[in-house]
């Protein structure tokens, strides 16, 4: 489980993360909505204590999480798909996060077949595609069996195919008994992929309630709940330009 409470991230004058309050719980899959630059990847960050925050907390499993040791035995989290040395062969990479994180070995071997990768293990990260990356990058998440799965944007760069073999896991994953957190700016893709919505703008929270509750605010179809989106974010905005009058 992940619990933020009045979550509060500052850069200069600017508030990426306003106040923020939240429950991500475990068996069902979380999508974590919001426009590009309404404080999501900051967010997340502070959650796996990457930042610290300016004013309130977050626990994962009733823990700060900067506080654990071999942190992949708890979390796994794909933050930016492209960060990683492209020197390095795919199995080479979770080698070293496998053995930095006291996992065995043999896991590298079973993540990579699960995420479609083990044809080319010993290739160069280099010359993977996004999407190729992208897999690279929730291999990574597995690798420690964790019982909290943390993804930004994870659908960027990958096929038709991709995307479904990419739901399905999350399904998979939640329906483990997991939490499954799940970052991305496309209502579209939380539609179909969540059952439940965190919903920000500006860093504040406009909405926290299952994707039906969010639905019935609208006409229910996947048209309704991007209109509905839109519209919470423009009050949001709204509200903004009107407080800083």
């Amino acid at each position: 489980m992940i619990e933020a409470s009045e979550l509060t991230k500052r850069y200069g004058r600017t508030t990426a993360v306003d106040r923020l309050t939240f429950t991500v719980r475990p068996g069902h899959v979380t999508g974590f909505l919001g426009p590009n630059g309404s404080g999501k990847s900051t967010t997340l960050r502070l959650i796996l204590g990457l930042n610290a925050p300016d004013g309130g907390h977050v626990t994962v499993g009733g823990r700060v999480f900067a506080t654990r040791r071999r942190g992949l035995r708890q979390v796994g989290a794909l933050l930016d798909a492209g960060a990683v040395h492209g020197g390095r062969s795919a199995r080479d990479h979770l080698a070293a996060l496998a053995r930095s994180n006291g996992l065995p070995v043999r896991r590298v071997a079973e993540v990579l077949a699960e995420v479609g990768l083990e044809n080319v293990a010993r290739n160069r990260i280099g010359g993977f595609s996004l999407g190729m990356k992208q897999r690279l990058g929730v291999a990574a998440a597995l690798l420690g069996d964790p019982p909290v799965l943390v993804f930004d944007e994870p659908f960027n760069g990958l096929d038709v195919a991709g995307i479904a073999w990419i739901r399905g896991l999350f399904r998979r994953l939640a329906a483990e008994g997991r939490t499954v957190f799940v970052s991305s700016h496309l209502m579209s893709e939380m539609a179909q992929s969540a059952d439940r919505l965190v919903v920000i703008a500006r860093g504040a929270l406009l909405a926290d309630e299952s994707v039906e509750e969010f639905a019935a605010r609208g006409s229910g179809d996947s048209a309704g709940l991007e209109n509905v989106f839109m519209e919470l974010t423009a009050d949001r905005l709204d509200y903004l330009a009107g407080d800083a009058k």
